[in-house]
């Protein structure tokens, strides 16, 4: 009986011993030497000015600045290399800017699941092709990294991406007499229907070739609620759809291209859409009523377009909109509709530069409904 009770205090006694070396630290795996490898190996092609990767020394990488690492097996799962010190878009001159190349070296990191390389300078080179094969990735920032050149297809493989974000990659070259710019370029974005996991997609400023059937891609994407291709090159987009497969989606930002087609009858299948941005366009034809039948929108910016006709009754429809502009469009004319007055969350509204009616008695009619609680800011530059 004495022998049962002291066996069974020695495996108590072990069992303590073990809790407090966890609580300690001493069982929480460290760094993996090939990951260790794969870091030192990626560090090499890189050019550090500032020294910002002076921490990694020593043989423990999870406590290296940047990287992060799985508490229970010790593998690298973060590399957060974003650049921690703002610097103005021209030129990219900021001494903490990382440079040099990406070594494929870094694909000893087979676990990794977050990559951000963003707000550095990487002179104009392109994405390398091996990015494509972090298989467990979830979240790649590529932002303001200077690189240029066509997006290797290969990203496509990357099918449990949520966050992509390419946007602000435009690489200037030459003297004070000739300067020359490299972009970001797709001349095919079917890859990107291949991710199928992508709620954030960022491509502002990335080049579209002709035909790259962008529509297209997004459109097989289920699980998409954001996504962004301001001042993208675009001039034509489709439309009518098949069928509509983006039905999550959010936020769509189509600012500052070339669209001269009329609004896309599409859009009005997105019944979750909250942000729609296409000012900066090309568009040359009346408001469709039917895009005030979107029930869900909040921010509706259709400003420096070129629309005609009348502000459409049908805004009455838009009880959620937060922000309306529909400032230069010099071609709208007719009075300001005094359905207006039931927007009771409007807090903005940009009417500048357009040819309404200047009577203030019609807007002050506006004023007698709810929109006089929520309105803030109102603009009539120029009408």
């Amino acid at each position: 009986m004495d022998l049962k009770r002291t066996q069974l205090l020695l495996l108590f006694f072990a069992f303590l011993c073990a809790r407090v070396r966890k609580l300690n630290g001493d069982s929480i795996p460290r760094c993996i030497p090939i990951e260790r490898n794969a870091l030192l190996g990626f560090k090499e092609g890189l050019k550090d000015p500032s020294n910002r990767l002076s921490s990694w020394v020593g043989d423990d990488c999870c406590t290296w600045k940047g990287v992060a690492c799985d508490n229970q097996t010790g593998h690298v799962v973060k590399l957060d290399l974003r650049n921690p010190s703002c610097f103005e878009y021209y030129p990219p001159n900021n001494t903490w800017c990382l440079g040099g190349e990406l070594r494929p070296s870094l694909l000893g990191l087979k676990y990794l699941n977050y990559l951000d390389l963003s707000m550095n300078n990487f002179g104009g080179i392109r994405i390398p092709e091996f990015m494509g094969s972090f298989r467990q990735l979830k979240y790649l920032n590529l932002s303001r990294a200077y690189m240029r050149g066509l997006i290797p297809y290969q990203l496509g493989n990357l099918s449990s991406l949520q966050y992509l974000d390419l946007s602000h990659n435009y690489y200037y070259y030459g003297d004070n007499f000739k300067v020359s710019y490299g972009f970001l370029i797709i001349d095919n974005a079917i890859w990107i229907s291949r991710l199928s996991s992508l709620r954030y997609l960022n491509m502002m400023d990335v080049q579209f070739r002709e035909g790259a059937h962008w529509l297209q891609a997004l459109n097989m994407l289920p699980s998409i609620v954001e996504v962004c291709l301001r001042d993208c090159g675009i001039n034509t987009i489709p439309l009518s759809l098949p069928h509509v497969n983006f039905t999550s989606l959010s936020v769509l930002d189509l600012s500052w291209n070339s669209i001269n087609s009329m609004i896309l009858g599409w859009l009005f299948n997105i019944s979750s859409l909250e942000y729609l941005d296409l000012n900066g366009n090309f568009i040359n034809s009346t408001i469709p009523g039917w895009l005030f039948n979107i029930s869900s929108l909040e921010y509706l910016d259709l400003s420096y377009n070129f629309f005609r006709g009348i502000i459409p009754p049908a805004i009455k429809n838009l009880a959620s909109l937060k922000a309306l502009d529909l400032s230069d469009n010099q071609f709208l004319e007719g009075k300001i509709p005094i359905v207006l007055e039931g927007l009771c969350k409007l807090r903005y509204l940009g009417l500048s530069g357009i040819n309404i009616s200047k009577n203030l008695h019609e807007l002050d009619k506006v004023f007698t409904g709810c929109i006089k609680n929520s309105l803030e800011t109102l603009e009539l530059a120029d009408t």
